[in-house]
């Protein structure tokens, strides 16, 4: 029934809680699971929307100074920089993710990806392009105006999913 069964991830307490879920899944249907991790295009660190380097603290200002001639995001080292920090950061959470799964007697068969862009539009994507069966996600269950103003990825997967999705809240209290 489950033969290939999404796990998008962000490394995240509620992404974790996701975990014995999949496991088990993927033990009763011998199926494979993909590990995902999407890099948020949308974010100031990653320089969209305009944005330029820089090499203070935050990484990011409004626009470039006089005497800067690093050009927009994306013409720069530093933006290469950015992007190769956080597809390495990517890489080392899907890693974890896929390394805890095998903590069962028979651990399943994984794919692990990173891939870069709105996080629901990225894991949409990727489970069509792969013929995914099932979503397995965890959710942070932010509600009231927090949720409204910051949306939530798992929400919007769950409303625009062709595939059957799970959602596991994660425990506060742990």
């Amino acid at each position: 029934m489950y033969q290939t069964i999404l796990y998008p991830t962000d490394g995240s307490e509620g992404a974790e809680a996701v975990v014995d879920h999949v496991r088990e899944l993927a033990a009763a249907f011998d199926a494979t699971v993909h590990v995902l991790y999407v890099i948020d295009a949308r974010s100031a660190n990653y320089g969209l929307g305009g944005a330029f380097l820089t090499d203070e603290g935050s990484g990011v200002r409004a626009d470039p100074g006089p005497d800067d001639d690093s050009g927009m995001v994306g013409e720069g080292s530093d933006a290469e920089a950015t992007r190769s920090a956080l597809a390495e950061r990517g890489k080392e959470i899907v890693e974890a993710a896929a390394a805890s799964l095998g903590d069962g007697e028979a651990p399943p068969e994984t794919v692990t990806a990173v891939e870069t862009g709105t996080p629901h539009s990225a894991i949409l994507e990727y489970a069509t392009e792969n013929d995914v069966d099932l979503v397995v996600m965890g959710t942070h269950g932010r509600t009231g105006v927090e949720r409204y103003l910051l949306g939530s990825v798992a929400e919007k997967v769950v409303r625009l999913s062709d595939a059957p999705v799970v959602t596991v809240r994660a425990d506060e209290n742990e």
